[in-house]
């Protein structure tokens, strides 16, 4: 890529980083309680310890905006990892039964093995986000068409099952009613340590890929001549893919079409590079999920919406477009 052509996602970067710097600084304003810009920044900057308002920001809105950053991040990079590996522009996390896998094994876990607590419920998301995948993948294969015919059979299986173990047992559908809501409403208030852990080191590992994947996108044996690995950017592409996804659900919740509607967003800006498209990415994923969460608090004057339900709103326009535009479905 010749300096030139660097020039226009770098510009993107840029602009992109300013847009969330100040999506992040409205949402801490945004909520019960009066609190201005100026507040929000002496909050942080400067906080005094016995005002209400900077301890509301500081305790409450900064965590939930970070833990929005983050989770958008994920779900964009799991996206446009999964679209580059199967170069299906229809692919996402959600279409593929990742966000099923993980949310019928959180259903199991908490309906037969008695599983409370957030590792434990991080892990049983995991290891369902990872079966998930790897049956979509062994069933779709190769095949765009087939892959996200799979992914959605899949999701609707699972789906339907774990409807019906909710069903019989009440306290299962109790415990499971507050997670699967794909909200981060009163998420910041859980021990976020590990899966924030967990989401920067695999999102630095997504990063790390961009070249390798690029590669890939040259074509098997070109990438094989160039001294890529093809079966084992492969793998790990898919695992790191399964890892963001999953982590990102096992934390807010089922938010679907993050991963589909990013992508799509920021590719025209990337110039046909995988590295620019995922660090593109990184920066217009949160400022989406930044943006949908203040949304959700104002839109309802009797409480929230749950985030899950806006990013559902536009990626179902944004699928319908995708649908239009590619209508072979590759990349």
């Amino acid at each position: 890529m010749s300096a030139t052509t660097h020039r226009i996602p770098a510009r993107a970067l840029a602009v992109g980083s300013v847009l969330l710097g100040a999506a992040v600084l409205v949402s801490l304003t945004v909520g019960k309680g009066g609190v201005g810009s100026a507040d929000a920044l002496r909050a942080l900057l400067d906080p005094e310890p016995g005002n209400a308002a900077h301890l509301t920001v500081r305790s409450v809105r900064l965590p939930r905006a970070l833990l929005a950053v983050l989770v958008g991040a994920a779900l964009a990079l799991s996206g446009a990892l999964v679209q580059t590996l199967t170069r299906n522009a229809l692919a996402e996390p959600g279409l593929l039964g990742v966000t099923a896998g993980a949310s019928f094994a959180v259903v199991l876990g908490t309906r037969f093995l008695g599983v409370s607590g957030q590792a434990p419920t991080l892990l049983i998301a995991f290891v369902g986000a990872a079966v998930a995948a790897v049956a979509v993948q062994a069933v779709g294969r190769a095949d765009p068409l087939r892959l996200v015919l799979a992914g959605v059979a899949l999701t609707a299986v699972l789906a339907g099952l774990s409807i019906g173990i909710r069903l019989t047992d009440p306290e299962t559908f109790d415990k499971y009613r507050f997670w699967s809501v794909g909200s981060l409403a009163g998420r910041e208030q859980l021990p976020l340590l590990l899966p924030c852990l967990v989401l920067t080191l695999a999102l630095a590992a997504a990063l790390l890929l961009g070249r390798p994947l690029g590669a890939l996108m040259l074509g098997d044996d070109v990438a094989q001549g160039l001294g890529v690995p093809v079966a084992r950017v492969r793998g790990l592409t898919l695992v790191v893919a399964t890892v963001l996804a999953a982590t990102a659900t096992a934390v807010a919740g089922p938010i679907m079409f993050v991963g589909l509607i990013v992508p799509h967003l920021v590719r025209r800006f990337a110039q046909a590079s995988i590295t620019w498209l995922m660090v593109l990415c990184l920066v217009v994923g949160p400022l989406l999920m930044v943006v949908a969460d203040t949304l959700a608090r104002v839109l309802l004057q009797t409480g929230e919406v749950p985030v899950a339900v806006l990013t559902a709103v536009l990626g179902g326009a944004m699928l319908i477009w995708v649908v239009r535009r590619h209508g072979a479905m590759e990349l």
